[in-house]
């Protein structure tokens, strides 16, 4: 629970830094992984196990769909308002 806290706190400096939803996903979804890897370590459950896998499985699918928008948005050539 201490890391989801801190992982709230910290993409919300994030947030507030880069002021993009990209920096402030990064930042949560690596601090929830890390909670979910840690909560493995400490009590192993397949609640846990699923728990873990899908926060992965959100972390690796909202990196590819940021990083597909991000080659589209930077097509030279494009004059379309951001």
């Amino acid at each position: 629970m201490l890391i989801t806290a801190l992982g709230l706190v910290a993409a919300a400096a994030a947030w507030r830094l880069t002021h993009t939803v990209r920096g402030f996903l990064a930042v949560l979804l690596d601090f929830l992984t890390a909670a979910g890897l840690l909560r493995l370590a400490g009590e192993p459950s397949w609640d846990s196990i699923v728990l873990a896998a899908a926060v992965i499985a959100l972390r690796k699918l909202l990196g590819a769909s940021l990083a597909l928008s991000r080659s589209h948005d930077t097509t030279p050539g494009t004059d379309l308002p951001r």
